[in-house]
């Protein structure tokens, strides 16, 4: 690693955060450790937290209690600069009237960096961003990619110790956007830094992270690895807020040696193999991915639906039903000949597939 690169990942732990603005509650007892070189991302509606969260580590905010730890070092009492926290804003914060290299070399300077070796640190940062032709250009010359790297070379060159982003990619289109979340991870992977990512994209955090904390309301409802938020959502809300889930009221049941089933509002019955997080018998919320069910010809162990609508999604077939209670559910299989085709208006069954991670929350 040359001696301009940041230092390696150091752990950033969280302990029982909480804050308050006038009185309203904006982050209520966030306890989170970070390992060192790992990638967290935060994520959650807007007004949920998450960037006041971000604030209070990078020292912008000082929370009403709890305390924030970098590399085992309680850093409450360091201003901003001696916290070893470097951020990345949403609006890149460029100095207008100075060059990208300038732009790159001013923290250095600030820190009193002789001018020389701010230059050659500014080129180092400069390459590992793909940005060394640009060094005597204007922000107003660069692309909105282009000044995102500008923007994240400036905030590396100081060599932080924990990288902090805050909605980086939201000014980006579709395309510039993906290429920016891979470039960004590359140059997170090659340096080993810890880094805390802020998001309310949830395919951005499930595709960058290596975990990932939902909040919700101030807390935080789930801290888990993509996969598993995905798969085994621990609270409804998490459900519901990542990716897309049916819905089905009813009530649990234990089904012997089948494990459990789910006797359906308006008719029909569901097995499960496991009931989780709730597996007390009574009403129950049901939550399936599209995926996670699966098609078939009427039966009386499966629930009944009609078929309102098909939708071809290259390999894929969507499908969303009608349940005799009136409610849609929405199904996806794999276009290919081991899996029938139905059309709308055909009465169908509706299955878990077996081995479905179908969660089961407390009505």
């Amino acid at each position: 690693m040359p001696p301009s690169s940041p230092a390696a990942g150091v752990a950033v732990e969280l302990d029982e955060i909480h804050h308050r603005y006038a009185g309203a509650v904006a982050v209520e007892s966030v306890s989170l450790h970070i390992r060192p070189g790992e990638l967290v991302a935060l994520l959650g509606p807007s007004g949920c937290g998450k960037t006041t969260l971000l604030r209070i580590v990078a020292g912008l905010m000082r929370q009403s209690g709890g305390r924030v730890r970098i590399g085992g070092e309680v850093v409450d009492a360091l201003p901003t600069n001696e916290r070893g926290a470097g951020i990345v804003f949403q609006s890149y914060a460029l100095f207008p009237h100075m060059t990208v290299e300038d732009n790159v070399a001013y923290g250095l300077r600030a820190r009193g960096v002789p001018a020389a070796r701010a230059r050659a640190t500014a080129a180092d940062m400069l390459a590992m961003v793909r940005m060394s032709a640009f060094g005597r250009r204007y922000p107003r010359e660069l692309s909105g990619g282009q000044q995102q790297r500008v923007a994240l070379a400036r905030t590396l060159a100081v060599r932080p110790k924990v990288l902090l982003l805050d909605e980086p990619f939201a000014a980006l289109d579709k395309n510039l956007r993906l290429d920016m979340q891979i470039e960004i991870r590359r140059i997170q992977r090659e340096l080993g830094i810890t880094t805390i990512l802020v998001t309310h994209d949830q395919e951005e955090a499930m595709s960058m992270a290596d975990r990932i904390a939902v909040m919700h309301a101030g807390e935080v409802e789930q801290f888990d690895t993509p996969e598993a938020i995905y798969d085994r959502p621990a609270t409804l809300f998490v459900a519901t807020f990542i990716g897309t889930a049916n819905l089905l009221g009813g009530r649990l049941a234990r089904a012997g040696d089948a494990g459990f089933a789910v006797d359906c509002e308006g008719g029909g019955r569901l097995s499960i193999a496991r009931a989780a997080p709730c597996s007390r018998a009574g009403a129950v919320v049901l939550a399936a991915r599209p995926e996670h069910l699966a098609l078939c010809a009427p039966a009386p162990d499966a629930l009944p639906a009609t078929v309102e609508m098909v939708l071809p999604l290259g390999p894929s077939l969507v499908y969303e039903l009608r349940l005799p209670g009136g409610g849609t559910v929405k199904v996806t299989q794999p276009r290919t000949a081991g899996h029938p085709r139905f059309d709308a208006g055909e009465a169908v069954g509706l299955r878990l597939r077996q081995g479905s991670p179908a969660a089961v929350f407390a009505a």
